[in-house]
């Protein structure tokens, strides 16, 4: 696997703030002419450079959580991540998956841990393009930003983050002048394109952690053989195993890999960039791992459709799910999916309150179906592929 130079911290031998070691006068967060996350954000940056001149806090020292300095401050945990995305733009701290927020030198920011490449900033990007193309002029209110997410493609949230870095850029202000007034104006228009940022999603960190495990898969492993599991290759790649995993459903996607359900783990169909193909049995038979986790839900509602046409009439409550799940030993979540689905269908409603529950209003049609297998033995598939060539 390829060397990099990121930094890729434990996140034990950091050093962890406690929510008390925070000892500043709290902000007044009252009729204010900026954006809530804004003024939290400028509080934070006199906190952390109140705390590196006075020596309570040190650079890589993690930041308490965002929900410890909400309840703190008595905001919601969406304004402190505005908050946070604020003061990592202008190099106070920055943020990485699986350890917290790490405190940087914001009079030398540099980046030392391996990061995505911002979907805010291509929401960023989308936003002066829109400027430019529809010719806005400076001192104009632009567009919200949910009309802008409708027009970028964007989430709400990401296009709001988006506004805001381009506020710090100079490029947008907020339109406040009393404190019940919001909005953006266009403050000005001398940016450029960043014509990179057009191919950006080509250059996310998701699809870099997928270009390492293709040359990983090529260089240590052929068809058969099983991956090591996320968080080997979390560790080996200097990743976060939500993105070890979000990369190997690209591949799966790809038809490289094949997910199984429980101790067969994910393996190797395919070699990357090799155009041949030479499934094994137990390959060809196997259900993927989201079909067998179809099966498991349906499975259930077919149990359940059974215990109604059985036991039930029309109008009678249904056990809770907690009952349901000990009875059947299976997850609460995996029953209350199934109610769902049965309830989509039209054979279950639910009701709240005192008297609340699951109640039949329709009864079900008891049928079979037959489903891939779930779970193959290579030796068994091979006496399996005997039989078929005999017969």
């Amino acid at each position: 696997m390829s060397k990099n130079n990121y930094i890729f911290p434990k996140k034990s031998d950091l050093r962890h703030l406690k929510i008390s070691d925070i000892k500043a006068s709290l902000p007044d967060l009252k009729n204010l002419y900026e954006a809530k996350s804004v003024a939290v954000g400028k509080w934070l940056m006199g906190v952390i450079e109140q705390g590196l001149k006075d020596g309570s806090m040190n650079f890589n020292d993690v930041l308490p959580s965002k929900p410890e300095f909400a309840y703190l401050l008595g905001v919601s945990i969406g304004t402190m991540q505005n908050a946070f995305r604020y003061i990592e733009d202008l190099g106070y701290v920055e943020s990485k998956q699986c350890i917290g927020t790490l405190v940087r030198n914001y009079k030398q920011p540099v980046t030392t841990l391996r990061k995505l490449t911002s979907k805010r900033d291509m929401a960023a990007n989308s936003i002066k393009r829109y400027i430019i193309n529809n010719g806005i002029k400076v001192g104009k209110t632009m567009p919200s930003s949910a009309t802008l997410a409708t027009i970028t493609g964007y989430t709400a949230n990401t296009v709001r983050l988006a506004m805001e870095n381009l506020s710090i850029q100079g490029i947008l202000e907020h339109k406040y002048k009393n404190s019940s007034e919001y909005g953006w104006i266009l403050k000005s228009v001398d940016f450029d394109l960043a014509e990179e940022i057009e191919s950006a999603k080509a250059k996310t960190l998701v699809d870099m952690v997928v270009k390492d495990l293709e040359n990983y898969i090529s260089a240590n492993l052929k068809v058969g053989d099983r991956l090591p599991t996320h968080m080997v290759l979390s560790q080996e790649l200097k990743a976060s195993i939500k993105t070890i995993h979000d990369a190997l459903k690209v591949l799966s996607d790809n038809g490289i890999l094949l997910p199984k359900r429980g101790r067969y783990g994910t393996t190797v169909i395919r070699i990357p960039n090799d155009k041949t193909v030479d499934l094994k049995p137990e390959t060809s038979i196997f259900a993927p791992a989201a079909d067998t986790a179809f099966y498991h839900y349906e499975k259930t509602q077919n149990y359940v459709k059974k215990l109604i046409v059985n036991n039930y009439q029309i109008g009678d409550k249904l056990p809770s799910i907690s009952e349901l799940a000990q009875e059947l030993d299976l997850s609460q979540n995996t029953v209350r999916k199934a109610f769902h689905n049965l309830a989509k269908e039209g054979y279950l409603v639910f009701s709240r309150g005192r008297y609340g529950g699951t109640f039949v209003i329709d009864m079900p049609e008891v049928d079979t179906q037959a489903f891939k297998w779930l779970a193959v033995n290579p030796q068994y598939a091979k006496e399996y592929g005997k039989g078929i060539v005999e017969n």
